[in-house]
């Protein structure tokens, strides 16, 4: 089991910056890729970005790239996500998520509880 526990979220202006971290604990965290998701009120759970378990290759979704950038410390067990340039469509409950193999669709093993975002116009 790996469980996961999500931090950072939080209420912010349009055009701010918001550091989601998401801390791992359990089986070995740089065995799984990790990625982040995030739902919308009403919306299906989207994919917002992964990062490999070892030579940090990256895949975004292409209503976050270049505004969002996705990192990991696997000293700390720990994934974050730091966004850039927040939109009112941003806000949403933001997942972490860790899965076996790298790639879109990615395959999740073991999710977070998620933390809020909400992004203010």
């Amino acid at each position: 089991q790996v469980q996961l526990v999500e931090s950072g979220g939080g209420l912010v202006q349009a055009g701010g910056s918001l550091r989601l971290s998401c801390a791992a604990s359990g089986r070995t965290f740089s065995n799984y890729h990790m990625g982040w998701f995030r739902q919308a009120p009403g919306k299906e759970r989207e994919f917002v970005a992964v990062i490999s378990r070892s030579d940090g290759s990256t895949i975004y979704a292409d209503s976050v790239k270049g505004r969002y950038t996705i990192s990991r410390d696997n000293a700390k067990n720990t994934v974050y996500l730091q966004m850039n340039s927040l939109k009112s469509e941003d806000t949403a409950v933001y997942y972490c998520a860790a899965g076996p193999i790298m790639g879109i669709p990615f395959m999740i093993d073991y999710w977070g509880k998620g933390t809020q975002v909400t992004v203010s116009s």
